[in-house]
């Protein structure tokens, strides 16, 4: 189901999103002090190609380790990122999200391009995995958090 729905997704408007995922890290590769931001573009750009069956989710959730992404530099970078370019990424996903909405057989669209836009806010730390990956790694977490805490008690 999945295939079909990235199929008729890339056609119906994802590959212009994720050009535009893509021009944005062109920007940001021009720029020289934009590359890191530029890599999170052309990932979650990818992403932006094919999003069903795949999530995006926090490094540090998936690998269970810090890492420069997602820690204090992560967060200052997806501060500078929101001001610079997150925003108006975001807003271009829920414009999409509204118009696919309205038409009522567009609604699973339109809630890939909510997801999107929830993405474009803060991509830098994030990265693409399978739903499957994604739910066992926060299940994997979950049950080391639970255990953590019985063994405190």
């Amino acid at each position: 189901m999945s295939a079909i729905g990235n199929l008729l997704w890339f056609i119906f408007g994802g590959l212009i999103a994720g050009l535009a995922w893509w021009m944005f890290g062109l920007i940001a590769l021009v720029t020289i002090v934009g590359i890191p931001w530029a890599k999170a573009c052309f990932v979650i750009g990818q992403f932006t190609f094919f999003p069903f069956g795949k999530e995006a989710i926090s490094r540090r959730e998936l690998t269970n380790t810090a890492d420069i992404g997602t820690g204090g530099l992560g967060v200052l970078g997806n501060i500078l990122w929101f001001v610079f370019a997150g925003f108006w990424l975001a807003l271009f996903h829920v414009a999409l999200a509204v118009a696919l909405a309205i038409t009522i057989i567009g609604i699973p669209f339109a809630v890939q391009h909510l997801k999107l836009a929830g993405i474009s806010l803060a991509p830098i730390g994030k990265t693409i995995v399978s739903k499957e990956m994604a739910a066992a790694a926060k299940k994997i977490n979950a049950e080391a958090a639970v255990a953590g805490l019985r063994s405190n008690s």
